[in-house]
């Protein structure tokens, strides 16, 4: 008996299955989850995994997602707990990891994530042995720095999300100010992911005009306008929305989703993302760290020497010996 497909499609061709834009999205937490949404929302890639080890609840985000496909152009939205599922996949955003708990220390926090690295990237990379890593769990540039050691990829290869958000931030909060939109602002945090980043005033611009020239002690203590509250409040950013809500997800899956993009368009724009800084500016220290970088299909294709100053340049070098300290003690 001849079925009611059969009946209704004759077979011209076989369809192709694989894509060359698949990605795989480890974590279907709420950063997990904001992440997978925005990349298929903006048509990002059509072909987007979901893995984790909750099976009832990594099933109903699939579901959920699914249930939208008609809105989102029909992409492939799959689930799986067998990492068998991210095959193929061209990028891989790391977003799985646990809180700190009351009392924890910043290191056994860091154990405790890098022994989940431990069976996450080995995992990835078995069946992906092309894919770039984008790591978005935190503590970030630690945790790219473990998945680079765990994954043996090339460091072009594996990427933290870094302060691409931190600079997104301080664009919005200086567009506040100042009255014009985030996109005509162009500042960047630099360093770490956290308390002891970098904001390179001395390149702080709009439409090219220097804010430094016109307010020569920008960002010091010494200015009577207080602009060094707007990196503060950056760095403390994070901690009022986690207050307020519970935790952060829609800021970082959009600035996740954007470096995607960079990265699946082959695109080419600069971000301030975490990456090997041994060499740069200096840095002696094997650690990973945010600097402005080219993202495109082969991940970190330049990083932009930064014309920083002697205090910018120090704070940088501070960050990145606080990152060597904590990374020496791990057992990877």
């Amino acid at each position: 008996m001849t079925s009611t497909k059969n009946a209704l499609l004759s077979e011209v061709a076989s369809a192709i299955v694989d894509t060359d834009n698949k990605v795989t999205v480890v974590g279907v937490g709420q950063v997990g989850m904001a992440v997978a949404f925005s990349v298929l929302a903006q048509g990002i890639s059509h072909d987007v995994v979901l893995i984790d080890c909750v099976e009832d609840k990594l099933q109903g985000e699939m579901m959920d997602l699914q249930h939208g496909s008609l809105f989102l152009k029909n992409p492939r939205i799959n689930a799986s707990t067998d990492y068998a599922a991210s095959a193929g996949s061209r990028l891989c955003i790391v977003t799985a990891g646990v809180r700190q708990r009351e009392g924890e220390s910043r290191l056994d926090l860091v154990q405790r994530n890098t022994d989940i690295f431990k069976h996450i990237i080995p995992n990835l990379v078995k069946y992906s042995p092309n894919t770039i890593l984008l790591i978005v769990s935190n503590p970030v540039d630690i945790l790219t720095y473990v998945a680079w050691k765990l994954s043996g990829l090339p460091k072009n290869r594996v990427i933290g999300s870094g302060t691409n958000l931190d600079s997104s931030r301080f664009r919005f909060l200086m567009s506040q100010r100042l009255g014009v939109a985030p996109g005509s602002c162009h500042g960047w945090i630099i360093g770490e992911h956290g308390d002891s980043s970098v904001a390179v005033w001395s390149g702080v611009n709009i439409a090219g005009v220097r804010i430094r020239d016109i307010n020569p002690v920008i960002g010091t203590e010494e200015d009577p306008e207080k602009w060094e509250d707007l990196h503060k409040n950056v760095v403390d950013s994070a901690y009022q929305v986690i207050k307020l809500k519970g935790y952060t997800n829609w800021a970082i899956g959009l600035s996740a989703a954007s470096l995607a993009h960079s990265i699946l368009k082959n695109s080419f724009h600069i971000h301030a993302v975490s990456v090997h800084v041994k060499g740069h500016h200096e840095i002696e220290q094997d650690v990973f760290l945010s600097l402005p970088a080219v993202l495109g299909g082969n991940g970190v294709t330049n990083i932009v020497n930064q014309c920083l100053t002697e205090a910018e340049r120090q704070k940088l070098l501070k960050s990145a010996s606080l990152l060597e300290e904590i990374q020496k003690n791990l057992k990877l």
